[in-house]
């Protein structure tokens, strides 16, 4: 038993000394953060000084493939945007813990964690757009020039939108509104032109847009949604611009004055007419 106890002693001992005993803590919740192809990987918990991640990324089926950036790495977080390419393919990471970036090991073999699957093309956000809005001359139709989003993705030095990537299959769902009204419409366009007819004349109205594609599952179809935006109709009629309590106080003003006018008028004309009866009677006659 002391002959068994002293051998179990000089391997433990061995082992430590070659560092290949040293306990690397695996990375936890691994995780793809993606808006506008901008995809990072992040994950838990910050490492000591005595350890380092590193992140390997693969298609399934495929040789695995290291950022430079993300090697023996002091971080929790990787930059992966520029290297999912095609975008139609799916991933998969693998974080492993291992010795700080400079410093060597015997072992072949480190602990990792392996994050879920990610296909840009399907799972990206798409962020909230842009717009702007133009009221057409017959005040019933008004034009909203949206700003596709741009991505963090470029091609020969320029940079892409999302309509560049999804092409006929991005639309745009708008929700609008009468200005003073709770209820609200929608209505989708294939364009980033999108013209809004038939609107109630004298009417303004306040829009909101979000990217729409209709080929991804249910829950991530739908883009973030943009800021409100509404039209200003400079022809309202001015029995909706003021209400019935204020035209019932013009109409009391106006006859308030009027009763003062016509009794002041009426004074003053009879004066005046005394006053040229009395200047006529008072002039001497005219010798013949």
């Amino acid at each position: 038993m002391k002959m068994q106890t002293s051998l179990f002693m000089v391997l433990l001992s061995t082992q430590c000394a070659s560092g290949s005993a040293v306990p690397y803590p695996r990375a936890q919740n691994v995780t793809w953060i993606s808006t506008n192809f901008k995809t990072l990987l992040t994950w838990e918990p910050k490492p000591s000084d005595d350890y380092s991640y590193t992140v390997e990324f693969s298609v399934a089926g495929r040789d695995q493939q290291r950022n430079f950036h993300c090697i023996r790495s002091n971080v929790t977080v990787c930059d992966l945007s520029v290297y999912l390419r095609p975008l139609n393919s799916c991933y998969t990471a693998d974080v492993l813990s291992e010795p700080p970036l400079g410093t060597t090991s015997d072992d072949t073999e480190f602990p990792h964690t392996t994050s879920p699957r990610f296909c840009p093309y399907q799972d990206t956000e798409i962020g909230r757009p842009d717009f702007n809005l133009s009221v057409n001359e017959d005040k019933k139709t008004i034009t909203l020039f949206v700003t596709d989003p741009p991505t963090a993705l470029f091609e020969d030095d320029r940079q892409l939108s999302i309509r560049d990537i999804f092409s006929d299959e991005l639309q745009y769902k708008v929700m609008y509104r009468k200005k003073k009204s709770t209820g609200t419409k929608t209505y989708l366009s294939k364009s980033s032109v999108i013209e809004m007819t038939d609107l109630d004349k004298g009417e303004s109205y306040c829009f909101n847009v979000q990217a729409y594609i209709p080929i991804r599952s249910a829950d991530k179809q739908l883009g973030e949604l943009s800021a409100t935006k509404c039209s200003n109709n400079d022809e309202q009629s001015i029995f909706k611009v003021y209400s019935p309590a204020v035209f019932a106080g013009g109409i009391l003003f106006i006859l308030l004055v009027m009763g003062l006018l016509i009794p002041v008028t009426v004074i003053l004309w009879k004066k005046k007419r005394k006053a040229l009866k009395s200047g006529t009677e008072g002039r001497p006659l005219r010798d013949v």
